[in-house]
């Protein structure tokens, strides 16, 4: 319930700090915001151009299949990247005035979910051009994309905490990320790998994340309930890990920044 009261009372804080976050991604940039549409639109025609070569792909709308997946990875790619420093790189003022430590992560994590709904139009005009259409189960985007948000924020919460004492995760992180996109059902589909084996690729919880978005967006299905039930324990799960060890060790930071 403090987090609550913190986050109420330090709302303008807050509300700025989300807004420097995005302004700041793309500051001194010609093209400002537009690279929200242009960064994952380059990112798939590549991939829609090379892979459907390699993987040999039957998806008979490979592009859709691509971009319903990708906007949502580049989502969770960009909090991760982005926040892991966000504690240390405002030390300086961590060192001089006191607000709820907690703001910086959150403020990184509601600024990658307005450039997410931007870029979203990407999606919205594809699928329309395209022929596949909408149906009602586009509704449940708000929802997996707010799940995603608090998946993020537990792990960013971890990462941006841990790098204050130990500055290789900064530097790891951009690695793991690159192992992870291969892991993750982005440019495959997980029904190539055979049904015995596929339960690893589930252990990954992004998985289930793009399953849910592909059922809604590219198969107009509602989500697997017990994958989405699974999603959303652990999101929660990672939210409350999460927090508990920021808070344990936020006690350093203005020592250590």
């Amino acid at each position: 319930m403090n987090l609550f009261k913190n986050l109420y009372q330090y709302r303008e804080l807050l509300k700025t700090n989300i807004q420097k976050e995005i302004r700041g991604k793309y500051k001194g940039s010609f093209l400002g915001v537009l690279w929200s549409f242009l960064n994952p639109l380059l990112m798939v025609l590549v991939y829609a151009i090379v892979f459907p070569y390699i993987l040999r792909n039957t998806e008979e709308h490979y592009l859709i299949f691509l971009i319903v997946a990708i906007i949502p990875w580049n989502f969770f790619t960009t909090v991760l990247t982005q926040g892991t420093n966000c504690v240390w790189i405002n030390g300086g003022i961590i060192k001089k005035v006191y607000f709820p430590r907690e703001i910086l992560p959150i403020s990184v994590v509601s600024a990658g979910l307005i450039n997410f709904f931007i870029s979203f139009v990407i999606v919205i005009l594809f699928i329309l051009f395209s022929g596949i259409g909408f149906s009602l189960h586009i509704f449940l985007i708000p929802i997996i994309a707010i799940i995603q948000s608090i998946l993020s924020l537990g792990l960013l919460f971890i990462l941006s905490a841990i790098d204050v004492y130990a500055r290789d995760v900064e530097y790891l992180i951009g690695f793991f990320l690159n192992l992870l996109f291969y892991a993750t059902p982005i440019l495959y589909n997980a029904t190539m790998f055979p049904e015995k084996i596929r339960w690893v690729l589930y252990l990954n919880p992004l998985a289930h994340l793009i399953d849910a978005y592909r059922s809604v967006l590219y198969y107009h299905t509602m989500p697997q309930l017990g994958s989405f039930i699974y999603l959303i324990c652990l999101a929660f799960l990672l939210l409350v890990v999460g927090f508990y060890i920021f808070r344990k060790l936020e006690k350093g930071f203005a020592e250590e920044v």
